[in-house]
This record gives C-alpha cells, structure tokens and sequence, in this order.
C-alpha cells in the first residue's frame, strides 16, 4: 500500500534568505510567475485581469495605468479590473475605442473616450485623472472571433509605444483570452490555471531548461503512475500540477530551485500537497537527498511520483532507472512505472 498525503498542511518553506530572488530571475519572469501565482490563488476574472495589466504595464517599460473591460453584450462594457486607477473604477459602465479588432495607439489620449460616454460619467472619469492622459494603447481581447473586451494603458506622456511592444502586448492579451473565456462561463477554473501554467513553463523552458516540453512528458509520466497507484482525479490533478511547476524554480539558477519552485506555490492552499511534492522532489530514497534529507516513506508520496516519472523522462531507458530502485528512488514506484510504460497508450 502507498501511503497518501496527510490533509492539506501549510508546508515548510525555504528560508527567509532563500526567497530573495537571485540575479539570475529577471524581472520579466518573476512578473510572469508572480501572474501565474495569482490566478492560482484567487481565480476570478478581476484577478487574472489585473496580472494581466500589470505585466502588460511592464512589457510596454512601466509608468503606466490601465484597466480592463468586459463585454456582456452591445452596448453592456464594464470596467473589470485596474491597474494604477482607483478600485472605484471597477464595474463602471462604459463605451469606448475598443470596438475594432486591432490593436490602437491612440495619441490624441482620453478623447474618444469622453466622447464615446454621457457626460454623467465624466466626472468619475476626471476623478480617475483620466483627461491628464496623453496616450492610450487599446488592445483587444477575444476568443476564437468572439471579442471579449479589451485592455486599455494609459500614459500621461506622449512618449510612443513602437510597433514591437505593441506586438508583445497584443500576444500576451491573445494569451490570456481563452482563460477569460472560462472563467466567464464558470467551467472548472482549474483547465485556465492549466492553460497558463503550461504557457508560462514552456516559456521559461526555451530560455533555461533543458529542452521545451520536458515539463509535459514528466507531467504526463506523473499522472499515469498516479493513476497507477491508484490517486483519485482531485489527487491527479495536484500531482500533474506539481509535476508541470516542479523545475520552475529554475529561473533563479539550478541550485536550490526545488526550495524556490515551492515557494512559488505560497499562499495557493489547495495546492499544498503539490507545494510539498516540488520541495521534496530532489530528496532520495536512500536519505541523502535535499532539501531535509528525508528517506524511504518519510518522502511525501507525490515527490516520489515526481522523482521517479522525471527521471524515467530525463533517463529514457528502463534499465538505467532500475539502477535507482532503492537508491534513489522509491523501488516499487521504479517497477509500477516501468510497467505503465510498457503498456500502448489508451485509445
């Protein structure tokens, strides 16, 4: 019998001098971890809205605010999110230069939009510092042709945004639509938590990891040996997440990253047992692993699963991962996951 994770517990987390990013982290990754950690932890469209304006504000080099809109139907935008603008902001009704399906830097500033609005709304707009605007950059937000809104940045100079940072915000707003699009309809907030947390990973993957697409054939190799061992689809689903995020820590250099990776999963409760599966994931069988030399049983389950499927992707042959049965790695998980393996892929 494998043994299962005790209930959720707040795990062990690196210490305080371990959470001070190293220079290796740039600020554009931190910036994309730091999104994906939210819509982790509160996942609702304002929040993921609201990462999406801040790091689209650090793509375009800062000194910007911005909001969100949503669109319910014609003539039904509201304000979702901000970013730099007062909270109050949120869930005004407004109309403005998001109709087109391009991305638009407007220099004339705020003008549309005043123009497009009844003066009612004026004086929430001036409230919100919104006629000092210079410049605003409108990009749209949509889903396979079904336009879902739009970010509008805005800057109170006229410095220009060129055509390549236009690019790179119209790409990260592409990227993030699909998610609005099922948050919106309520399904399972966990398939967007999937879809951008794969995103994130590959992306860090092509700059430092050892290759793109690691992540998902050990997060494939996990799943299967935990279904082996018999986990339920809640438990799978904390498994692959723990698997897709586990070399994530790498963005501060490989050593120390399990510690990192897992702090990246602070504050996500119902993603503990994956927190501590990223922790523990370097320890060994044998007691002399890291981070708390853990050994045998005393290493969660899900580290264990981890181990064992990252080394059957990163070894690629049976006889050089029984070489680690009992070593450094759980010895029955070893003959489970080389039995899977053998077996031809469900239709």
């Amino acid at each position: 019998m494998f043994r299962r994770p005790r209930p959720p517990q707040p795990p062990p987390l690196a210490s305080a001098e371990a959470r001070v990013p190293a220079p290796s982290a740039s600020a554009g990754d931190m910036e994309a971890v730091r999104v994906l950690n939210d819509l982790l932890a509160r996942p609702t469209q304002e929040g993921v809205l609201e990462g999406t304006l801040s790091h689209a504000s650090f793509l375009l080099g800062g000194n910007l605010r911005g909001y969100a809109v949503t669109r319910r139907g014609p003539g039904q935008d509201r304000v979702t999110a901000v970013f730099g603008y007062p909270k109050a902001l949120v869930g005004t009704p407004l109309s403005g230069p998001w109709t087109t399906a391009r991305t638009r830097a407007l220099s004339d500033g705020s003008r549309e939009l005043y123009e497009a609005n009844p003066p009612e709304l004026h004086g929430i707009l001036d409230t919100c510092g919104m006629r000092d605007v210079a410049l605003s950059l409108v990009v749209p937000v949509s889903d396979r042709g079904r336009n879902l809104g739009a970010l509008v940045l805005d800057r109170n100079s006229s410095e220009d945004i060129g055509p390549s940072a236009q690019e790179l915000v119209t790409h990260w707003a592409a990227a993030v639509a699909p998610l609005l699009g099922l948050l919106e309809g309520r399904e399972n907030w966990r398939l967007a938590a999937r879809q951008v947390s794969s995103a994130v990973v590959e992306a860090f993957e092509s700059q430092e990891f050892d290759g793109l697409g690691h992540a998902q054939a050990v997060a494939q190799a996990s799943v299967k040996l935990g279904r082996a061992v018999g986990l339920a689809e809640r438990e799978l689903d904390e498994v692959w997440f723990a698997a897709t995020l586990h070399d994530l820590g790498k963005i501060h250099g490989e050593q120390g990253h399990p510690q990192f990776g897992a702090n990246f999963l602070h504050g996500v409760p119902h993603l503990a047992e994956a927190q501590k599966a990223i922790r523990h994931h370097h320890e060994r069988w044998d007691g002399q692993g890291e981070p708390d030399k853990l050994a045998g049983e005393d290493i969660p389950l899900y580290a264990r699963i981890l181990a064992v499927a990252n080394a059957h992707v990163r070894l690629g042959d049976p006889e050089r991962l029984r070489a680690q049965a009992g070593k450094g790695l759980d010895p029955r998980l070893v003959g489970l996951m080389e039995k899977v393996s053998a077996e031809p892929p469900a239709k």
